[in-house]
């Protein structure tokens, strides 16, 4: 291994103080690591949640992903997702831009080396020094043509001979690698190196699929931080206002706790929840109507907290139309989610439960139900009409966390309800994580 490949590891002050925080990392107010800020954790202590031990967090996910590896006789996989990436390692790195400019890659082999190419190689080590698990820092993985230009296959064969050297080091003969997202330099040259290339996001989207103890605790938190956010947000949602104006009170409550991003703009009001899925703008909100939004937020840990409420803004009272489109709306969720126990066919899922009225079945949602963990993740449960044979034969299992969702919305209506509610799947059947209240006027 040359020195462009070493591990610079940052040095270690005596100075400093050892102390650390309640998740287990060091109470260092300079450190490279990111996290909850101070009011996270003191909410979380006020509330009585237990934090999750980031060391074994990391290690059980380690462990999972290695085991799926070694399972289907691969010899490692290969990431450039930074939503996989964060799960392998938990290092984030400027997780929105790497979206579309994908420079950085992951190797992890099936007997647990980790090798990270870095933005700027082992130069940039020190954005993974806190994590032992990841053994080596590279360069060379930005195979986008804004970084390589007219060289891109020069580019993608140079990495890959870095891939083929660590995989001979790890995976002996085992040629079979596993990838979840490259660009198309990058996969010819995997090929014209002789690599088997297998489809990577079945493993990555199964082994995400299942929470560990620490990964449990962790989500309890970050549901507690967004729904004190979105409490902040409910509290200035008053007309007069912009769309606008509102969504970034729950930007500004998500960022002051340590959280990260929000992976949409859906907050709508009045007429423009309907149809669904109009992004916040600079409507003003009026006095009596609705107004509708989904959290998707990515928040502390790189956690997804996704949930959905729709309010009635104003003085008045809700139409009797607006009340009975959310009882049904309230009640497809609710009973969709009695569903959900260890071992339930994910067919079940489709086709029981309840039904949207059939005045609203061309309005409903993408999915009735979806996993969730570090963003929307597999599996897809969809309503009947959309259901495709043998796309999800699976069952249930403990440790899965799913959204239960739903959108009732009449064509050529003037609001639609949008409400949605994050699910633990327990040994006995199941805990709704989530805890905040449904609009008391519409809910009456």
């Amino acid at each position: 291994m040359t020195d462009a490949y070493t591990r610079h590891n940052r040095k270690i002050d005596p100075s400093r103080p050892t102390a650390t925080r309640p998740d287990g990392t060091p109470d260092d107010n300079d450190r490279v690591e990111t996290g909850p800020t101070r009011q996270a954790f003191d909410e979380w202590a006020a509330a009585g949640l237990e934090v999750p031990n980031l060391a074994e967090m990391r290690a059980y996910r380690h462990s999972r992903l290695t085991k799926a590896i070694a399972e289907r006789d691969v010899g490692g996989i290969l990431l450039f997702d930074p939503l996989n990436i964060r799960y392998a390692c938990d290092a984030p790195n400027m997780q929105l831009w790497n979206t579309h400019n994908p420079f950085r890659a992951l190797l992890v082999c099936a007997d647990g080396h980790m090798v990270m190419w870095e933005y700027k190689g082992a130069s940039f080590a020190f954005l993974t020094s806190f994590n032992p698990l990841v053994k080596e820092v590279r360069g060379g993985a930005g195979l986008f043509y804004f970084s390589t230009g007219d060289r891109g296959e020069q580019a993608a064969s140079e990495f890959v001979a870095q891939v083929d050297e660590v995989m001979r080091a790890h995976a002996g003969s085992n040629r079979r690698l596993a990838v979840d997202k490259i660009m198309l330099h990058g996969y010819h040259a995997l090929v014209h190196a002789g690599f088997e290339v297998l489809e990577g996001e079945e493993i990555t989207e199964k082994t995400r699929a299942i929470k560990g103890a620490e990964e449990i605790k962790a989500m309890r938190c970050a549901m507690h931080s967004c729904e004190l956010a979105v409490a902040e947000m409910e509290a200035i949602c008053t007309p007069g206002l912009t769309e606008d104006e509102v969504w970034a009170e729950l930007h500004r409550g998500n960022i002051k706790r340590g959280g990260e991003w929000i992976e949409t703009r859906l907050l709508s009001s009045g007429p423009r929840t309907n149809p669904w899925f109009q992004e916040c703008g600079p409507r003003v909100i009026q006095n009596n109507e609705i107004v509708a939004f989904d959290t998707d937020l990515v928040g502390v840990y790189g956690l997804f907290t996704d949930i959905s409420r729709t309010w009635f803004v104003g003085d008045g009272e809700p139409t009797a139309e607006m009340k009975r489109q959310f009882r049904i709306a309230h009640d497809h969720i609710m009973e969709n989610m009695e569903l959900l126990a260890p071992g339930m066919p994910f067919r079940d899922l489709v086709f029981k439960g309840h039904q949207l009225p059939q005045e609203f079945v061309a309005g409903r949602y993408g999915c009735r139900m979806h996993g969730v963990g570090l963003c929307d993740e597999w599996p897809s449960i969809a309503y009947p009409q959309d259901y495709r044979e043998g796309a999800f034969d699976y069952v249930c299992e403990p440790g899965m966390m799913l959204c239960v969702e739903a959108c009732v919305q009449s064509q050529g209506g003037d609001f639609a309800i949008k409400i949605e509610d994050q699910v633990l799947i327990t040994e006995t059947g199941y805990e709704n994580l989530t805890k905040y209240p449904f609009d008391a006027k519409l809910l009456s």
